[in-house]
């Protein structure tokens, strides 16, 4: 039987003695620390750690850590956030008409690898429907009526609250989410087939083909205002030759598409990424 884990996620400025000052919080409450990552930016002056400890035997109750977190980010004058490994996140996954990393991370989910729940399936075109009846997960089919790009994430966002979801997943969606939709919904992580930030926009396969590169990519990285320039989760590449013709950078990218969005999904889920200045410290 898996036990209850408490991740604690902070950054903070940096200053001597903040890895004894957490690691004694965790001691005098009983807790015993099963991974611990620190990292400090010195460029940036900035404190990161990940302390994960099991809830068995702790001194605190689920809320009463909530609420010390809350408070010992203050005292740091930076964040802190606490999770627990057994509360599953609604994941929403977006598509449009291709299958790949729809099929790859449903099965994952099925399996067991990534802890989430999938509460429903958005998608801006039908192909994909009888895929997810197969899985038994909800699908919402919410076209771009005439351009009508408001409309549709209007729908969307009201879909979101009512499902509770709380991250978004493009995988393949097609669609440029307005910076309106971002601000009301921003926690979204996208995959792009290239090896960002070469080749950004659209048929980036093609353009690499054109350049003769050697080495093709995808990378699943925070969806911001600024087109495929979030911060960066993951990334997977896949060697190519000049005997490779675009037909076969898409094949090949789609496998680096599937691992590197499932990668970023599982590091995201597991509290293992932490986003600041623009950038990512991955504690994995």
């Amino acid at each position: 039987m898996r036990t209850t884990n408490v991740i604690l996620q902070l950054i903070c400025p940096d200053r001597p003695g903040l890895v004894s000052e957490l690691a004694g919080w965790v001691a005098v409450n009983g807790g015993n620390i099963q991974h611990a990552d620190h990292h400090t930016d010195i460029g940036m002056g900035l404190f990161l750690s990940r302390i994960e400890w099991c809830l068995d035997g702790f001194g605190l109750t689920r809320q009463s850590i909530v609420l010390e977190v809350q408070a010992l980010g203050d005292r740091l004058e930076g964040k802190a956030e606490v999770h627990f490994s057994d509360e599953l996140t609604n994941v929403a996954i977006f598509v449009s008409k291709q299958s790949h990393c729809l099929l790859d991370l449903l099965w994952r989910v099925r399996s067991g690898e990534l802890p989430m729940n999938v509460p429903l399936v958005i998608s801006n075109h039908l192909d994909l429907a009888t895929l997810c009846e197969e899985f038994g997960v909800h699908f919402e089919y919410i076209p771009v009526e005439n351009g009508d790009k408001l409309t549709s994430e209007s729908s969307i966002l009201k879909l979101l609250t009512e499902h509770q979801v709380k991250l978004a997943v493009l995988a393949k969606y097609m669609q440029i989410l307005s910076s309106d939709f971002l601000k009301n919904f921003p926690s979204v992580i996208n995959i792009h087939h290239s090896f960002l930030p070469a080749f950004k926009g659209a048929q980036p396969y093609h353009r690499a083909w054109e350049r003769g590169v050697k080495l093709i990519g995808a990378t699943a990285h925070y969806v911001t205002e600024d087109l495929d320039d979030g911060p960066i989760i993951d990334q997977t590449i896949a060697n190519v030759s000049h005997r490779d013709e675009v037909d076969d950078l898409i094949r090949k990218g789609r496998d680096t598409e599937r691992l590197a969005l499932a990668r970023a999904l599982r590091l995201h889920l597991r509290r293992q990424v932490m986003v600041y200045c623009g950038r990512t410290a991955i504690f994995a």
